[in-house]
């Protein structure tokens, strides 16, 4: 499995520590950046790496900021990327079964580094269910502009 990866400074920190462990599950890790502690603007790294998902050159993609809102905000501008803030497994989890999230984000300041490590997991260990949230899906994308 590929994975677009991208954070900010906020989550430079957690940065290694979430492709170190995605690596060892076997997945292929692209790095969007940031490449430095040095203070960044989230979404312009938070597009780099929702396009490579958008255009199936990742499969995933997981994102850090401080609370892994705004970098899923700019996440969402690209059409097709279903990004969300998890703060737990369980919502990363339903929304992978439900909402078919492509893209995760986390908080880097919100979370510590077990608790993303497993929120992680449970976005990659889920797969959507279709059927009735495929149509409120296809509902969604008709909000579109």
């Amino acid at each position: 499995m590929k994975i677009a990866f991208a954070c900010d400074h906020a989550g430079f920190i957690l940065k290694q520590s979430i492709i170190d462990h995605l690596k060892e599950r076997g997945c292929e890790v692209t790095d969007f950046g940031c490449y430095t502690p040095e203070r960044v603007d989230y979404p312009i790294l938070g597009e780099k790496a929702a396009r490579a998902v958008s255009r199936g050159e990742c499969d995933l993609g997981i994102l850090v900021c401080g609370t892994g809102i705004g970098i899923s905000l700019a996440a969402n501008r690209v059409r097709g990327i279903r990004a969300a803030a998890c703060a737990e497994p369980y919502a990363a989890d339903m929304a992978r079964r439900h909402n078919n999230l492509n893209v995760l984000a986390i908080g880097a300041r919100v979370v510590g580094e077990g608790t993303a490590i497993s929120i992680v997991d449970a976005f990659l260990d889920a797969e959507f269910e279709g059927g009735r949230h495929a149509k409120r899906l296809a509902m969604l994308d008709e909000i579109q502009p």
